[in-house]
């Protein structure tokens, strides 16, 4: 939760240590170097994704993460910046089901009897989407397009099975890699970018095999 990290994180600042943040941002403070996947991005990777898959047009549902944490709010902000310039796809809802699969599975259902249309999902995270694709039954893929977040195992599976049809890939090595010299860097009073954005990848059926 990038709000409650602020109060742990300020004595460390006020000693003057470094603070590497890596994929949460910490609100309210100035850390030495902020690293993270380029959510806003993704999102935006996200939207094309599942427009293509509904044939860029139709309803969309958005299953949202942890209110207050930074890849929440920025994967929302490129999803829905990016969803605007497919003029015959609407969002219809959004709710949060705070990055849960059993949380996602029951919101879903809520929605899907609400919005009986829909006929795309747009999960800020791959456990979210699987509880999507939970709520759907038989629907997953073929009459309901679900696209996720984040690369998990899971969610490749999915991908191959023909339920998801896409996730965003996160590089958790990258992020780990950069963290770790950064934080070196800093130690030894060298500049480090204050920001760091680490590239996010497509994963779709045509490519889900590069990432097993």
């Amino acid at each position: 939760d990038s709000d409650a990290a602020g109060p742990a994180v300020a004595p460390l600042l006020s000693a003057n240590l470094p603070v590497i943040s890596v994929d949460r941002s910490v609100t309210g403070e100035k850390v030495t170097s902020h690293i993270a996947s380029d959510n806003v991005a993704g999102g935006a990777q996200a939207a094309d994704t599942l427009a293509n898959s509904m044939g860029e047009k139709g309803e969309v549902l958005v299953l949202q993460g942890i209110p207050g944490a930074a890849s929440t709010r920025d994967r929302g902000k490129g999803f829905k910046d990016r969803i605007k310039k497919y003029s015959n796809i609407k969002v219809v809802a959004e709710q949060t089901a705070n990055f849960d699969r059993a949380e996602a599975l029951n919101v879903a259902t809520n929605l899907l009897q609400s919005h009986p249309n829909a006929t795309g999902i747009y999960a800020e995270n791959d456990e979210m989407a699987l509880g999507a694709i939970q709520a759907l039954g038989a629907k997953a893929g073929k009459e309901i397009k679900v696209v996720g977040f984040d690369g998990t195992a899971d969610g490749m599976k999915a991908i191959k099975a023909g339920t998801m049809a896409g996730t965003i890939a996160q590089q958790p090595k990258e992020l780990g890699r950069s963290a770790v010299a950064a934080a070196v860097k800093a130690i030894k009073g060298q500049s480090v970018p204050k920001t760091e954005p680490i590239t996010v990848k497509t994963v779709t059926v045509k490519n889900v095999g590069d990432f097993e």
